[in-house]
């Protein structure tokens, strides 16, 4: 995979170059040689680490689309077992932006459901560039009730820009079958676990979103509209996205201050796009913490905690004075 390079990382690009450069020719005999590639490693990384440690919210964004990111697949390679693909909705057909199937989490069985970008042309047009249509939607809910069925943990992926918004998904219910998932989704008596490791968009995020726990990788984005829609609708400018990035406040930072997730799994020095292993470990553990938690409670105290979790967002408390 060629890695790429966002604007923000320009500094680096050509000293992470001469550092590959550095690394093809060092045999182990030049004590030299080795001290320079120690010495321009160490400045790679206090130079990365500055440029990380101030990230604006659209350079973030950036990171969430990040062409090279791992997506939905390679979590389910790295850090499942045994994963048996299902496919269908039995209405209409399968839809391949949307990935389900039974799976092994540290031994736990778990049923997992994400949503699945493609890496070149032909698997983008395949995976419909991620956005589902309705009959993907409808397959999820299909295998959900399947895990309800056999009391089995429920992980969601998302990393979507949004439902699909053409014709034919809207002629066959996409607005329903998203309000279906949402309503399904929390009355379901097994437990859920969200994980946001890229782009969570829309209402085809949503539609994947409803869980008892949601985590939320350090450098994706969760919102109801993406960045350019919203410059789009209030002043009919995308190239204002940037500003309306800063105003929604999409990273996993401000909206784990506004509690809409619970946890945010940090990514390598550099976003998870440079070590998909060392992403995929920090989401496997996290994910399997939140399996052993979620399992200890009960089909009632999961339901309760799941409706108070979401009638409390949004909620806005006043601190009151001494005069009440």
């Amino acid at each position: 995979m060629i890695l790429q390079y966002l604007d923000f990382e320009k500094p680096i690009i050509d000293l992470e170059n001469r550092l590959e450069q550095l690394r093809r020719v060092d045999d182990g005999t030049d004590k030299n040689l080795r001290e320079e590639i120690v010495k321009l490693d160490k400045k790679i990384g206090k130079i990365r680490k500055e440029i990380f440690s101030n990230l604006t919210r659209w350079q973030i964004t950036q990171l969430a689309r990040h062409p090279n990111r791992p997506y939905m697949l390679d979590y389910i390679n790295h850090c499942f077992k045994n994963f048996l693909e299902i496919h269908g909705d039995r209405a209409f057909r399968d839809d391949p932006p949307v990935v389900c199937g039974f799976a092994e989490l540290e031994g736990e069985k778990v049923l997992v459901i994400g949503q699945q970008k493609g890496r070149n042309t032909t698997e983008k047009i395949r995976r419909n560039f991620g956005m589902a249509n309705p009959e993907g939607y409808r397959k999820a809910l299909r295998v959900m009730k399947l895990a309800e069925k056999f009391r089995l943990p429920v992980i969601t992926f998302i990393d979507t820009p949004g439902a699909f918004p053409g014709i034919g998904a809207e002629e066959r219910g996409q607005s329903e079958a998203i309000a279906r998932n949402l309503l399904e989704m929390a009355r379901l008596e097994t437990p859920i676990l969200v994980v946001v490791i890229g782009e969570g968009g829309s209402g085809g995020a949503l539609a994947l979103g409803v869980g008892d726990e949601i985590l939320m990788m350090e450098y994706a984005i969760y919102s109801v509209i993406s960045p350019e829609g919203c410059a789009s609708i209030l002043w009919r400018d995308t190239a204002r996205a940037e500003t309306a990035a800063e105003m929604m406040k999409v990273t996993a930072a401000d909206l784990k201050k506004f509690s809409v997730v619970d946890r945010i799994i940090p990514e390598p020095l550099g976003g998870a796009h440079r070590d998909h292993k060392a992403a995929a470990d920090a989401v496997r553990v996290a994910m399997a913490e939140s399996v052993a938690g979620l399992r200890s409670l009960s089909v009632r105290q999961l339901l309760d905690r799941r409706y108070a979790k979401f009638r409390d967002i949004g909620v806005i408390r006043r601190k009151t004075g001494s005069n009440g």
